[in-house]
């Protein structure tokens, strides 16, 4: 039972990082955004994203992934970090949490 609560632990130390990772175009943090899809943990503490960015031309395309894994490879009881991008399904606005659309005025 202890593996399994350390497994919680870590899915929120990676959401905890991810939340401190913005998008410089939009003051919202990627996870409120709704750019990430999916965060995968093995037992051997492998994470893995499947994110996608706000449109295929985003100018961090490029900078962004190569954070956002990162940044989860500094949290101390990862092993190893991936990160997927994905355009399906596109992102859209419905995306975005609740708290996204509040900062943004779209509430």
């Amino acid at each position: 039972m202890e593996e399994y609560k350390d497994e919680i632990n870590l899915g929120e130390s990676v959401v905890k990082v991810l939340k401190t990772i913005y998008d410089p175009e939009i003051p919202v943090d990627i996870y409120e955004l709704g750019l990430i899809y999916d965060v995968m943990i093995n037992e051997a503490n492998d994470v893995k994203i499947l994110m996608t960015l706000t449109s295929p031309n985003c100018p961090v395309a490029e900078t962004l992934p190569m954070e956002v894994e990162e940044k989860i490879k500094s949290i101390d009881a990862v092993q190893s970090a991936e990160v997927e991008i994905t355009f399906d399904p596109p992102w859209s606005k419905d995306l975005m949490s609740e708290e996204a659309k509040l900062e943004l005025g779209m509430l």
